[in-house]
């Protein structure tokens, strides 16, 4: 249920600041993404696994408050980021 070292490297290389950059929050609300799609469709097919569903929902409210912070410290980086990575809100 987590992304591949490849796909995560794809994911950091677009979304980084920087060049070494790896905790940026635009790359960390990314990886999550990334990972909340991944896990949206294992609970599709199993809908009773309760122990992914709530890890789920903690990474959900984690990139929600990564997105907070976003929007608090600079409003356009926080517009292009939902745009690019299709979240809504």
């Amino acid at each position: 249920m987590s992304i591949t070292a490849e796909k995560k490297a794809k994911v950091i290389k677009k979304y980084a600041t920087g060049k070494e950059d790896t905790g940026s929050p635009e790359v960390q609300v990314a990886i999550l993404t990334n990972r909340i799609e991944e896990l949206s469709q294992h609970m599709q097919v199993h809908k009773k696994d309760f122990h992914s569903r709530r890890g789920l929902l903690a990474m959900v409210a984690k990139r929600r408050k990564l997105l907070d912070y976003l929007k608090s410290k600079d409003e356009d980086r926080y517009q292009k980021l939902i745009k690019s990575l299709g979240i809504r809100r």
